[in-house]
């Protein structure tokens, strides 16, 4: 995956990680204005429902919001793994625009086999570790 030819526009090389950065920005904002610790704004995990097992997302909106309100100790508490992932996805957008900025291959900024495997492995791990009795500090 590639893109544009160097020669084309910063302007359209940087479209695309300006669009996935509106929608994010977006996306945060609501979630930061609408509440999930209040009952009835959002849908509640299925799993949770029906298992009680909490899946690797039991708490996502909750630590979302905490983090929209720059509140980090309650949105690790909340769920540790999502805002890990927010700070993942947030270099990993720096590293996208700056090289489409400059017009260089995007084909980095798609891991090897070995680490989405090992990426897989620690979502595995989290999510049993949270649902043992020992994993108290996990639940959200």
């Amino acid at each position: 995956m590639t893109t544009s030819a160097p020669s084309a526009r910063p302007a359209r090389r940087l479209a695309a990680p300006a669009l996935a950065l509106v929608g994010v920005a977006g996306a945060f904002a609501y979630v930061g204005a609408v509440d999930p610790n209040e009952p009835g704004h959002y849908p509640a995990c299925p799993l949770l429902r029906f298992t009680g097992i909490y899946c690797p997302g039991c708490g996502g909106l909750r630590s979302a919001h905490a983090v929209a309100h720059g509140d980090l100790a309650a949105a690790f508490q909340d769920n540790a793994l999502a805002v890990l992932g927010y700070g993942l996805a947030a270099v990993l957008w720096l590293v996208w625009t700056v090289r489409a900025a400059r017009g260089r291959d995007l084909a980095m900024l798609q891991p090897p086999a070995r680490l989405r495997w090992a990426l897989g492995a620690v979502v595995l791990v989290f999510t049993l570790v949270r649902n043992l009795p020992l994993g108290g500090l996990l639940h959200p």
